[in-house]
């Protein structure tokens, strides 16, 4: 039997992610009353059913429920009720812009701001987070790949750990990204905007690609950066860091800064542990801005 809580921030993705495991053969509940996860655990697990893996959907919405919440998963362990934790999980700023997006009302802040209700929802999640087993910070991961890493871990049985590794693309002269935690500057590298033939490609065209990583600087930075990542890793996994983004930029974010990223994409993801992405946030800027 596989019997996994899924919890975590509203918004981050805990709903589409019980629809995936549901597609993956798990049977899922959502929401059920606190006072009744005791029982459900006792039938799934009694052997009479032919249920092998079963996903339980708990968040906010027990209200003051959830505070017995710690009691109740104490029980389950002592009646040798084995389960995990999946911890979805999402930066406030991340959280903010969804909800605005989809105009949904936060289920902690319906007679005040979203902002006070999603600190109260972290306050009071707090003890799962602290217990999971795994935690999922969907705040760059596309639908997609919030499947891939379900699958991983729940299909595959792959090892997890709870570290989600972003690499970023930007451009300096549309700003800094405000949630890098290692920023890189890649101006130095010729660029290939000056030449004609170069300048309506982009770092994902192997024209681009060949220009830039034609020079020998190039490689070096790229050896000096994967090695230095690498070590970095491992330390912030030590930290309790679940989510890391690495920001390499250039004037644009089009030419050098894409192609380097996806370079330092290409290595990190053969030999990582830990899941990882890709993003180029400023790749189409340029095209939009003389659009207009």
């Amino acid at each position: 039997m596989r019997f996994i809580i899924v919890t975590g921030m509203s918004g981050a993705g805990r709903s589409t992610s019980l629809k995936m495991l549901e597609d993956m053969g798990y049977f899922c509940v959502d929401n059920l009353p606190i006072s009744l996860v005791e029982k459900f655990a006792e039938l799934v697990y009694s052997g009479s059913s032919e249920i092998t893996k079963v996903a339980l959907g708990l968040d906010v919405r027990s209200g003051q429920q959830l505070s017995g919440l710690k009691q109740v998963m104490e029980q389950l362990l002592v009646s040798n009720y084995h389960f995990e934790i999946l911890f979805l999980d999402a930066s406030d700023s991340v959280l903010l812009k969804r909800y605005k997006e989809t105009r949904r009302i936060h289920p902690l802040a319906a007679k005040g701001r979203l902002a006070e209700g999603i600190a109260l929802e972290r306050q009071r999640l707090e003890f799962l987070k602290k217990q999971a087993d795994y935690i999922l910070d969907t705040s760059n991961l596309l639908t997609r790949e919030l499947k891939t890493e379900l699958e991983k871990i729940f299909v595959m049985n792959q090892e997890f750990k709870n570290l989600m590794i972003t690499v970023l693309s930007f451009g300096f002269k549309f700003g800094i990204p405000g949630d890098a935690d290692l920023v890189f500057d890649v101006r130095f590298l010729p660029n290939p905007y000056y030449y004609d033939e170069l300048r309506g490609l982009s770092g994902n065209d192997k024209e681009v690609q060949e220009f830039v990583m034609g020079f020998e600087v190039a490689h070096v930075f790229l050896d000096k950066l994967v090695d230095m990542v690498q070590f970095l890793i491992p330390n912030y996994v030590l930290e309790g860091k679940n989510q890391l983004v690495v920001a390499i930029g250039c004037t644009g974010g089009k030419h050098r800064s894409v192609t380097l990223a996806n370079k330092l994409y290409e290595r990190l993801e053969k030999h990582s542990e830990y899941g990882i992405h890709i993003e180029h946030r400023d790749i189409e800027k340029d095209a939009i801005i003389k659009g207009h």
